[in-house]
């Protein structure tokens, strides 16, 4: 867990090294044709181990919170597609169309499950809660997420029917295998959980290396420069301090209780880079890839160092309120 909640992750640490190496020394001709056939395995992979890590408990005992979970669905997949969209609007022919397209690619992405539920029981928050609304956002994403971009981002993203295929043969039936099969599975992957995420990661880098190897090939640090990163970073802080003070005052506003609104805050302003990887690599042609994920990397690792500062703070928030009042703690 000390690698989701660090104020760097060592994987994005990683990844961005990768970044640079393909940079440098992109793959090309056979080796970039292996790469990316590994990378495609490599998701169905990482989509059959997501689905046979999802809980059916945890999915049934959702629907006991529905006002809950209905909020956390509606800032990720209203809210935040609403902010891309504004950006996008705002900001067309003051940075890369490629970024544009990635930020706005960013808010369609499901929210994240691990760290979502890790940073809500530092905050002693609602951890159930949080399995619940992290597992229906990420469950939902899967079809969620394409369907968005086919709706937002037709100009960019191949939305074939081909394409169409392409997401039910990599993400959606693996998914649905996985989840199927866990009654068998679940016991051995709850009992491998360290190695399995090492898969996940493995995978996600796989994919990284692959989509930059074609993007930089193609020419993508004659498209995208030092500016436009620093302008990801200052959207990207601006764009999670705009929905955790939104999800904050609406939580309260619709009468959530403080673990709750924990939940709410958590797991409806992050965005998934585990899924958002693969998603995108099944509906961007590979010359656009570099610049489309450049804002996931670089929000993932953002939302990381300010939700972990934040959830410090609500932990010893309730470590105080318990040691003042003790028959309540």
């Amino acid at each position: 867990m000390s690698r989701t909640i660090g104020w760097v992750d060592p994987f994005i640490v990683l990844m961005l090294g990768l970044v640079v190496l393909a940079s440098i020394a992109p793959v090309r001709g056979l080796a970039a044709q292996a790469v990316e056939i590994a990378a495609e395995v490599s998701i169905v992979l990482l989509f059959f181990l997501h689905g046979a890590k999802l809980s059916r408990e945890a999915i049934v005992s959702g629907f006991s919170n529905l006002r809950l979970h209905a909020a956390v669905l509606a800032t990720t997949f209203a809210l935040f597609p609403l902010l891309g969209l504004a950006i996008r609007a705002a900001l067309t022919g003051h940075m890369a169309p490629g970024v544009l397209d990635g930020i706005l690619f960013l808010c369609l992405l499901p929210s994240t499950v691990q760290s979502s539920i890790a940073f809500t029981a530092i905050a002693r928050g609602n951890v159930a809660a949080a399995v619940c609304s992290a597992s229906f956002s990420s469950l939902l994403g899967v079809m969620a997420t394409p369907f968005l971009v086919a709706l937002l981002m037709g100009h960019s993203a191949s939305v074939s029917t081909t394409a169409i295929e392409k997401i039910v043969l990599q993400l959606v039936l693996p998914f649905a295998a996985g989840h199927l099969l866990r009654p068998w599975m679940g016991k051995v992957i709850d009992r491998h959980r360290k190695l399995v995420g090492r898969v996940d990661r493995s995978s996600i880098l796989l994919i990284v290396f692959s989509a930059f190897s074609a993007s930089v090939v193609e020419g993508l640090w004659n498209r995208v420069d030092a500016a436009d990163i620093a302008a990801i970073l200052l959207v990207s802080a601006a764009m999670l301090a705009t929905v955790m003070a939104l999800t904050w005052w609406a939580s309260a506003r619709i009468g959530l209780a403080r673990e709750d609104r924990i939940v709410m805050l958590f797991a409806g302003s992050k965005k998934s880079l585990a899924t958002g990887v693969p998603i995108a690599s099944t509906l961007f042609p590979p010359a656009a890839l570099g610049p489309v994920l450049l804002p996931v990397m670089l929000f993932h690792q953002l939302q990381l160092i300010v939700c972990a500062a934040m959830a410090q703070a609500f932990a010893r928030g309730a470590d105080d309120a318990a040691a003042a009042n003790p028959a309540t703690a």
